[in-house]
């Protein structure tokens, strides 16, 4: 009798199939063909383009008993190519957490097919904002701009950045262009293609925004009070999925989530609408990176006005969705227990030989002919 062999054929080489098992190893070599790059003086140049951080400025400072140069970095084309480098490492970082982490969870705990994906998204989000929040707390507190928000609109346009400003802009445009392939890379569902398409386009949009507009004090600010809010959201999710008793988190996020859109709108009108709107440099010059004029700022302004009115109605069905839930659930309980306890009492009846109408059981009719 011969012996089956396991059908262990791998997938066409460059089919979608093998693509979307090997992106990782894929992505790596590619990231591996830049780093090589520095090795050679022929192809250093180019690979430095998109390994280190572009347009360095060194500036003396005179403020101790010696003189001591400091580095700061300011915006340009040339930006592009160090955001992809950083978009390819993402991947390889979405890879090994989803592998290594994520998928050792998901087989031990055995999630279904919904719970999965939502555990997934939240395992992979949720050290994204950890991280970032993390860092950019710290660059805040390093530049002293939650001390004195008078920064966060004196001495505009802030053409100039500290490197730990500059790498997280670069890292936070890098992961959220790497969420696009991954749509593909993970086979997400269609249904839920567009509503990850607005979000990250959001991202994309004010993130991008604050650089080239040298709103990037701003943008810090912003981006680190609404990850801090998405991260205990997803990070209640994950406890919910472990246990779906403990629900304390989402109340707690649910007030975050209010207070966090009206922190952002309050800090927006403060530093564009008053600030920016009476600091002494006013115009449009792009070349010295100056973009405050009126339209500008009222274009930001309504930026932020419709995302932040977009998230609390998306916040509002969510809320309104969840409470027809638990209505529901509810009623069921209600309508089950009595007739719970209606099936009990039949059968109590029917072990002392009465029927739920009153009259003689069977087996007592029998007794009684007997």
């Amino acid at each position: 009798m011969g012996i089956k062999k396991k059908n262990t054929k791998n997938p066409p080489v460059l089919s979608h199939e093998f693509v979307i098992q090997n992106h990782a190893d894929i992505v790596s070599c590619v990231a591996m063909v830049f780093l090589l790059g520095l090795m050679f003086e022929v192809t250093s140049k180019a690979a430095v383009l998109f390994i280190t951080v572009q347009y360095n400025v060194t500036i003396s400072s005179n403020e101790g008993p010696e003189e001591t140069a400091v580095n700061h970095f300011h915006h340009g084309i040339k930006d592009l190519a160090t955001v992809f480098f950083y978009m390819l490492v993402a991947i390889i970082l979405h890879a090994i957490i989803q592998e290594y982490v994520l998928d050792k969870i998901n087989r031990k705990m055995h999630f279904s097919k919904t719970k999965h994906s939502k555990f997934n998204e939240s395992g992979q989000l949720g050290v994204f904002y950890l991280f970032s929040f993390g860092w950019g707390t710290s660059i805040l507190l390093n530049e002293h701009f939650l001390s004195n928000p008078v920064n966060l609109w004196e001495g505009y346009p802030h053409l100039l950045m500290p490197f730990q400003m500059k790498f997280f802009y670069i890292c936070q445009l890098g992961y959220w262009l790497h969420a696009l392939p991954e749509l593909y890379f993970q086979k997400t569902k269609k249904e839920d293609i567009p509503r990850q398409l607005v979000y990250i386009s959001l991202y994309l949009v004010h993130i991008a925004g604050a650089y080239v507009l040298n709103m990037n004090r701003l943008g810090l600010v912003l981006l680190v009070l609404h990850y801090f809010v998405e991260l205990v959201f997803h990070i209640s999710r994950l406890v919910y999925f472990s246990n779906e008793s403990r629900q304390t988190g989402f109340t707690v996020w649910a007030v975050l989530f209010v207070l966090g859109r009206l922190l952002t709108l309050s800090l927006s009108v403060l530093t564009v609408g008053f600030g920016l709107a009476t600091s002494e440099q006013q115009g449009f010059d792009m070349a010295a990176g100056n973009f405050n004029v009126l339209l500008v700022r009222i274009t930001v302004l309504a930026a932020i006005c419709l995302s932040q009115a977009f998230m609390m109605w998306k916040f509002i069905n969510f809320q309104l969705r969840r409470w027809r839930e638990q209505r529901q659930t509810l009623t069921l309980k209600k309508k089950q227990a009595p007739a719970k306890s209606k099936s009990k009492k039949e059968k109590t009846n029917g072990v002392n030989g009465v029927t739920s109408n009153g009259a003689d059981s069977p087996r007592v009719k029998k007794e009684k002919s007997s």
